[in-house]
């Protein structure tokens, strides 16, 4: 009995713990959820809050009508008493007495749910301060949950040496190296071309008897030739 009493202990516990884990997991959809229902208590509690208001109304209407009929019948009870009508006069008293009892336990109601309407007001702006607090509360949730995603996917992509970040760099380096060679294949090849363009027409200007022909010692002799001359 005793092992068998160990293993539903077990059981238990094993079922306490399943259950934190999803509650864990989706802490954030419930704690949205709990908000909601808040709200559509509250959503009912005004609703509520109007019908006691309503009474509220009801019993203040009640209470005047009351006193108007009161005051009409003590003129009534005046008047019985100016014509020496005693009798008459108990009698409309008798009703006044009913009235001033039957104003007394309406105006015990309008206070009552005078009472019962500010408590219920300020119960419900209490909650709809609490309310507001943990809207705001839930989206700084939210975004703090989806910025621990969004680290959690960047050190499981990019916080290794074979990672999808080295993968990515390895990949724009060929790419850079590919289009560097490019530009020098280009380069060296409008060199070229320079080269031979300049030494064709350097050779045709040659042949043609354009531009320097001569050779460098050949334009030194040239210059002592003349130079002798003007001496003799």
């Amino acid at each position: 009995m005793n092992i068998l009493k160990k293993i539903m202990t077990a059981i238990r516990g094993g079922t306490r713990e399943l259950g934190e884990s999803i509650v864990d997991s989706q802490g954030t959809r419930i704690f949205e959820q709990e908000i909601e229902d808040a709200q559509e208590s509250l959503k009912k509690a005004k609703h509520d809050l109007t019908q006691v208001m309503a009474k509220e109304m009801q019993a203040s209407r009640k209470v005047e009508s009351i006193s108007a009929e009161i005051e009409k019948n003590e003129g009534y009870v005046a008047d019985a008493l100016a014509k020496k009508e005693e009798s008459l006069a108990l009698e409309i008293a008798t009703k006044v007495a009913e009235l001033e009892q039957d104003k007394a336990l309406q105006v015990d109601a309008q206070q009552s749910y005078e009472k019962h309407i500010e408590k219920l007001k300020s119960m419900m702006e209490k909650a709809e301060r609490q309310l507001k607090d943990y809207e705001r509360q839930l989206t700084m949730v939210k975004t703090t949950e989806n910025v621990q995603k969004a680290t959690a996917a960047i050190t499981d992509n990019f916080g290794t040496t074979d990672s999808t970040l080295m993968s990515a760099k390895e990949s724009l380096d060929r790419i850079r190296k590919k289009q560097e060679d490019f530009d020098d294949r280009n380069l060296a090849a409008e060199q070229l071309d320079a080269e031979n363009s300049g030494k064709n027409l350097s050779d045709k200007m040659k042949q043609a008897g354009i531009g320097d022909t001569q050779s460098a010692a050949e334009a030194v002799l040239a210059r002592l030739k003349a130079k002798a001359k003007k001496k003799a």
